[in-house]
């Protein structure tokens, strides 16, 4: 079961905002850090500022003592750069990973909030091995077209690596709280055999359910804002400590790009509440998925097909409040 506690990829941020707040309080410039302590490369702070590399504690010691760093301070960011440096011991805690699946792993361990949304596709903290199977299977077929010499794991890894990211949302009682926004076309019958969708939709029904979990469906003909059109599908996180940086991930079709910085993050919240308030309510949106899923052919071998007259438990509802309040 995934780790509550954040990731490598986490710590680095931390502790690159950190390194570059106690610069400023120096009263240091980039190349007079460089200059002093030696470093060859000019680039080398700017990577450990920007969490991009992976921190050496012998370069965050070195900082920390020409920024004459307090032994508390001193300790504890010592130690988050031992955290953000040990990426095999954060694996151990996962049956499976690939390079692929794992930067939203590293990003969804220890959060406390997720919201995502997608037009074409299901989130995949939300995919049945089936639908995922499909997924990732025509994702490869393009790659092969295009002569792509790095094609990743066989299939049936990187599903198992899917897998393994998503029991995070049933986890127990430090399970994050998750929101997503599914746009009716993402849920047609494009998205895969009948079978495999009817699955699916079962699969949405049955985790809308749950305490933590919170699922609206898009209609198509749903007007968002002043006729606003989300141009990509993207995902924020938040986390339980808040000098944790929140953290933007927009996701395109082969690139993903990430960002915490806060006024493209401000944007991409006004879209999700905009996206949300346009969506079904949530018990309109368990009957959608139950309707949906009785529509196609298949056995009636998932729970959702009897819960009978789909509504949402009273201990669901939260009060919803404006992102960009919180």
């Amino acid at each position: 079961m995934p780790p509550a506690s954040p990731g490598p990829i986490l710590r680095r941020r931390r502790l690159g905002g950190e390194l570059r707040r106690l610069r400023e309080v120096a009263g240091l410039t980039g190349d007079q850090v460089i200059e002093r302590i030696g470093w060859a490369s000019a680039s080398k702070l700017s990577r450990l500022e920007n969490g991009r590399s992976r921190p050496d504690p012998a370069d965050v010691r070195a900082l920390l003592d020409l920024y004459a760093a307090d032994e508390t301070l001193h300790g504890e960011l010592l130690g988050m750069a031992q955290e953000a440096g040990d990426i095999r011991g954060w694996l151990r805690n996962f049956p499976v990973m690939t390079e692929q699946q794992r930067a939203f792993a590293e990003l969804e361990s220890g959060c406390a909030e997720i919201l995502e949304y997608h037009a074409a596709l299901v989130p995949g903290l939300l995919q049945t091995p089936g639908y995922a199977s499909v997924r990732i299977a025509s994702a490869r077929q393009v790659g092969e077209e295009a002569g792509d010499p790095e094609l990743g794991e066989d299939i049936e890894t990187e599903v198992r690596a899917r897998q393994a990211r998503q029991a995070l949302l049933t986890r127990g009682a430090d399970a994050p709280r998750y929101t997503a926004v599914l746009d009716e076309a993402a849920l047609g019958g494009r998205a895969g055999p009948p079978a495999v969708l009817r699955e699916q939709l079962v699969q949405l029904h049955d985790l809308a359910m749950l305490s933590n979990i919170t699922l609206r469906v898009l209609p198509r003909d749903a007007q968002i804002g002043n006729g606003y059109l989300p141009p990509t599908a993207f995902s924020v996180y938040r986390f339980a400590d808040p000098l944790d940086p929140e953290t933007l991930a927009i996701e395109g079709g082969f690139t993903d790009v990430m960002s915490t910085e806060v006024n493209t993050l401000n944007h991409y919240k006004v879209v999700f509440e905009w996206l949300r308030t346009a969506a079904l309510s949530e018990p309109d949106t368990i009957s959608w998925l139950l309707e949906a899923a009785g529509r196609l052919p298949g056995p009636a071998t998932a729970s959702a097909l009897a819960y009978g007259s789909a509504t949402a438990p009273t201990q669901r509802r939260r009060p919803s409040g404006r992102l960009t309040e919180r």
